[in-house]
């Protein structure tokens, strides 16, 4: 029974345990160990099936809500390593739980050296590596509720593994079963990509609603982009499910914005200001700067741009209990509204 329970698939499974030992201790050994209910032999079939239907009722799962209108998968991403994709991701996903006041779903597909978990300072205790030996169909949104790690800011991670043998059992089938279980619980889905495109990689790029192409203002990472751009076309994405968005990784000598456009025939969506040592200490102490810094210029920028990226749906109206987030976007876009 406690070998089971250690198990994902079972830790909110129902066990009734049956046996020929009737003592006190022995029935509280067995509810210790991890049993839901204690049946001694030998016992009426009727009253077998009452336990079980007892059991049920008691460990029934919350129902599954249908896949939201507005439910939205984000993907980041880019071809170049080292400008900032995680910490994109892992931002984007925070200012949007803030905004909007539910958990949203950061799932990590950078297998290799994920560090989405890392980033919020959450222990791996639970990974991709919990999924990889159940069958496709015992993966359902609550095993995955059990999987996901929350955090304070309502973000729900799912890690990357640290097994390089669990990482070769991830595939592109598996990773799109997950991705449509996990749509159904959460209205937005941030996805931190690796810099591939590997089968993992494509899917979670077919399965996104939008994907941010990010990019700094050097040579290497406009090249990157371009070649992705070329993929993406190839691909056959509409022009509009692909975001440029640049992040100003130098402080001085960086390409000039007009001239990447001018090279990738695309804007520029958004420019993310040079923001100094605040995304390393971030990362140092797993505090991102759009909690941390949330009243700062770094976080506003951040929680507008959420904003932005969020379902039109939302943003047409006002929410009727607004967060603080929220509340702070509004007030920053009067007065653009004004004028």
């Amino acid at each position: 029974c406690r070998r089971l329970r250690r198990m994902p698939a079972f830790t909110q499974r129902p066990i009734l345990m049956l046996t020929a030992n009737d003592t006190l201790q022995e029935r509280v050994n067995g509810l210790e160990a991890g049993a839901d209910d204690y049946m001694s032999k030998p016992f009426q079939p009727v009253e077998l099936q009452a336990r079980v239907r007892a059991l049920l009722r008691r460990t029934a799962p919350a129902p599954i809500p249908p896949l939201s209108a507005q439910s939205r998968t984000i993907a980041a991403f880019s071809l170049r390593g080292g400008i900032g994709v995680s910490t994109l991701a892992t931002n984007l996903a925070v200012s949007l739980a803030q905004i909007w006041g539910d958990p949203v779903a950061l799932i990590d597909l950078a297998l290799t050296s994920g560090q989405s978990a890392l980033m919020l300072n959450l222990p791996m205790r639970t990974t991709w590596g919990d999924l990889v030996n159940l069958p496709l169909a015992d993966i359902d949104a609550d095993l995955l509720d059990q999987v996901l790690i929350a955090h304070t800011s309502g973000v729900r991670v799912l890690a990357a593994t640290a097994r390089a043998e669990q990482r070769e059992l991830i595939t592109g089938e598996m990773v799109s079963y997950v991705l449509n279980q996990i749509r159904h619980r959460y209205a937005y889905v941030v996805l931190d990509l690796p810099h591939d495109f590997s089968d993992t990689t494509l899917t979670g790029l077919d399965s996104a609603d939008q994907v941010l192409l990010l990019l700094a203002p050097e040579i290497a990472s406009v090249r990157a982009a371009a070649c992705a751009l070329d993929v993406f076309e190839k691909l056959n994405y509409p022009t509009e499910k692909v975001t440029l968005l640049l992040n100003t990784t130098v402080e001085q000598g960086g390409l000039a914005r007009k001239d990447i456009e001018m090279a990738l025939h695309r804007s520029i969506a958004q420019v993310l200001p040079y923001a100094g040592d605040l995304y390393l200490s971030a990362l140092n102490r797993g505090v991102p700067p759009a909690l941390e810094l949330a009243t700062k210029p770094l976080g506003g920028v951040l929680e507008r741009w959420a904003f932005q990226l969020s379902a039109e749906s939302q943003r047409a109206k006002p929410p009727v209990a607004p967060t603080p987030a929220w509340l702070r976007v509004a007030q920053a876009m009067q007065p653009r509204k004004a004028r």
